[in-house]
Parts: C-alpha cells; sequence; structure tokens
C-alpha cells in the first residue's frame, strides 16, 4: 500500500473519530434534527474554508503554529471535564442542561479545527486536487460523520435507556484523553529526539504504565467528585 493511500486512510479514520466525538453529544442531548444537521453543516462549511486556503498553506508552516496551541489543547480539555461533571450534576438533581452544554463536546474545538485545516492540507499535497474540492471531499465526510453518528446515538439512548449523565461521562472520558495526549505527547517527543524510544525497555518502559495510572486515578477523583460534590 503507498503512502497516498495510506494518508487518505489516515485521514478518513481521524474524520470518523472526530465526527463520532460530535455525535456523542448530539446523540444524548435533547436537541432537535434541524441542530443536528446544522452543527454537521458547520463542519462542511469550515471544511470548504479550510480547503479555499490550503493550495496557499504549506504543512511545514501549519506545524509551526500548531506547536503553540499546547496550553489551548489543555484549555480544552479540562473545560470538557468540567461540563461534563456540570452536565452530570445538574441531570442527578433533577435539571436537564444538556441542550446548552452539549456544544462543548460537538461544535469544532480548536483540536477539530486543527484535523480539519491537516486533512485539507495533506489531501491537497496527496492527491494533487484543488484545495475546494479538497474541502468538499473532507466536509462531506465530516457531515455524514458527524450526522450518522449522532442518530446512531441517539438510537442508543433510546433503546438503552441513556440519559445526559451518560454525554457527562463522556465528556469527561474525551477531556482526559485530551488532557492525556497533551501531557504525554511532548513527552514522547522528547524521548524520540533522544534516540529512547527504540531502546524498548528500560525507563521509557514506564511510560504505559504511568499513562494507564493517570487514567485510573482521573476517573477515581472524577467519581468521587460527582457522588459528593467535593
Amino acid at each position: 500500500m503507498d503512502s497516498t493511500a495510506l494518508t487518505v486512510i489516515g485521514i478518513l479514520i481521524g474524520i470518523l473519530v472526530f465526527g463520532i466525538k460530535s455525535g456523542i453529544g448530539c446523540g444524548f442531548s435533547n436537541i432537535s434534527t434541524k441542530e443536528i444537521f446544522a452543527i454537521g453543516g458547520s463542519y462542511l462549511l469550515l471544511a470548504l474554508l479550510f480547503g479555499g486556503v490550503a493550495d496557499h498553506i504549506s504543512l511545514e508552516s501549519f506545524e509551526k503554529f500548531s506547536s503553540m496551541g499546547m496550553g489551548i489543547h489543555v484549555l480544552v480539555s479540562f473545560l470538557l471535564i468540567v461540563i461534563g461533571i456540570y452536565t452530570q450534576k445538574k441531570w442527578n438533581s433533577g435539571k436537564d442542561v444538556s441542550r446548552h452544554t452539549f456544544l462543548a463536546i460537538s461544535i469544532p474545538c480548536p483540536v477539530c479545527l486543527a484535523a480539519l485545516a491537516v486533512s485539507c492540507i495533506l489531501l491537497s499535497e496527496s492527491l494533487n486536487l484543488s484545495g475546494i474540492k479538497v474541502g468538499l471531499l473532507v466536509g462531506v465526510a465530516f457531515f455524514i460523520a458527524v450526522v450518522a453518528s449522532s442518530f446512531l446515538f441517539r438510537l442508543g439512548k433510546v433503546r438503552f435507556g441513556k440519559t445526559p449523565e451518560t454525554m457527562g461521562s463522556a465528556m469527561m472520558l474525551i477531556g482526559i484523553y485530551y488532557l492525556l495526549g497533551a501531557l504525554l505527547i511532548p513527552a514522547y517527543i522528547q524521548t524520540k529526539k533522544m534516540n529512547l524510544v527504540s531502546t524498548g525497555g528500560g525507563e521509557t518502559g514506564i511510560i504505559p504504565l504511568m499513562a494507564f495510572g493517570v487514567i485510573v486515578l482521573a476517573g477515581f477523583f472524577l467519581e468521587r467528585i460527582r457522588r459528593h460534590d467535593l
């Protein structure tokens, strides 16, 4: 399989992941079908916008810009965790705020915008297509992923009796995932520069255990906060 095919497959997987992320919020919140299509349409419009400028931006220059956004990445992760806790607490106290809090997980966040931009730039360079065509392809793929996953989660919500509390849990989990990525990716890059990744053991072997420990501890404390109002 050549590099172009691998690039396309990787981008499609990334689009699916971010589409599912948005679909979780749309599916488990109490919004209308029209609003679900509006959220999906926002990704389509943004992809067209990024596609329009993809021909004028190189991946190297974008990487320099995105490297300064780690603080925003951390901020988004904390925002998702806090709003997830808030959504659960309000639901447990008899109030449904999912119609408002779903925006934190469903609207295009800085991480999603970066994924849109990278997708357009990579496809434009790999497929030798114009930026507008690439933007349309990426936008349609995002639109389908968001809308399809939204209705799928909504079906699961009805069939299995799920509530907006489930959305709150998903928001916290995604927030932890974002935070973990913000903590480990720079460390991994630094380790790779020191040629320590390929050692297969030693001190670098503790990184997966540390990652697992962070997830377990974060889940424990979030559950304590949710149950005991800490």
